[in-house]
């Protein structure tokens, strides 16, 4: 299983710069992928200007939308944000959680499925050369369908080893049940918080994820916050059958990154 690693851009205080300088050293460490998140009534950079940042600032590692909320933009917006990229990008996308969102971007919350379903039938042709793999996020049996009827792999939205055995499980069924040979690329994610930040990483948590109410102190409470924690859920992720576990920060210090290199390197 491979390790990437997350971009800060949804992490308040992050600036162009640390982006820069966090894809710099991640391109020369041990990571396989800088992942972003997406947010937009939320205090973040956007997520096709963070890994448009970080292609200029890299040669080797492969980028990710991890995931893009698709319905938020025109389609063509997409192609053509991500042919800027170029040619190491991994495009996800999902329909999103958040209702705030789609208010801030004009876009209708109700009706994002069968936006994004609209849209992934409309990428294909909007490619000039060659298309970067497709993945879908999303835990419902709706994004699973679609993940295997249009798309190349499944991004799970984080949690334990057993959350992910489950979701993913799901998702082979789903890609066999429509007809699919091989198998899709499975990337799971979560969230470190290292170094003795873990109260400022946790406390992001519980605002990032408040629209969930109670919940979000659990999640905030998965945050890996040791050596030991990494190496425990990257075992039972790769057990799983995870093909790229991705971990994003929650503190915007470039000693994170750092500390994360050592506990995985």
């Amino acid at each position: 299983m491979e390790i990437g690693v997350g971009l800060p851009a949804v992490v308040p205080g992050a600036t162009v710069e640390l982006l820069e300088d966090w894809a710099r050293e991640a391109d020369a460490g041990p990571f396989s992928t800088l992942g972003c998140h997406d947010r937009l009534a939320w205090e973040a950079i956007e997520c096709f200007s963070a890994l448009e940042a970080a292609s200029r600032a890299t040669r080797r590692i492969r980028l990710a939308s991890l995931v893009l909320i698709a319905p938020l933009r025109t389609t063509a917006a997409i192609a053509e944000a991500a042919q800027r990229i170029g040619d190491r990008l991994t495009l996800g996308v999902g329909i999103g959680p958040r209702e705030d969102d789609y208010q801030a971007a004009g876009a209708d919350f109700h009706s994002r499925g069968r936006r994004l379903e609209q849209q992934l039938h409309e990428l294909p042709g909007l490619w000039q050369g060659a298309a970067p793999p497709l993945l879908v996020g999303g835990g419902g049996d709706p994004a699973l369908d679609r993940m295997a009827r249009l798309a190349d792999g499944y991004v799970h939205g984080g949690g334990p080893a057993r959350a992910f055995k489950g979701a993913a499980d799901r998702a082979l069924a789903a890609w066999y049940d429509n007809g699919r040979t091989g198998k899709p690329r499975l990337v799971g994610t979560g969230y470190f918080a290292l170094g003795g930040a873990e109260a400022e990483g946790r406390e992001f948590l519980r605002r990032y994820y408040r629209f969930v109410g109670p919940f979000n102190k659990r999640i905030a409470d998965g945050a890996l916050t040791s050596k030991s924690e990494i190496e425990e859920l990257a075992g039972g992720y790769a057990e799983a059958g995870c093909d790229e576990l991705v971990l994003f920060p929650t503190v915007p210090r470039l000693q994170q990154l750092e500390l994360l290199a050592g506990a995985i390197g």
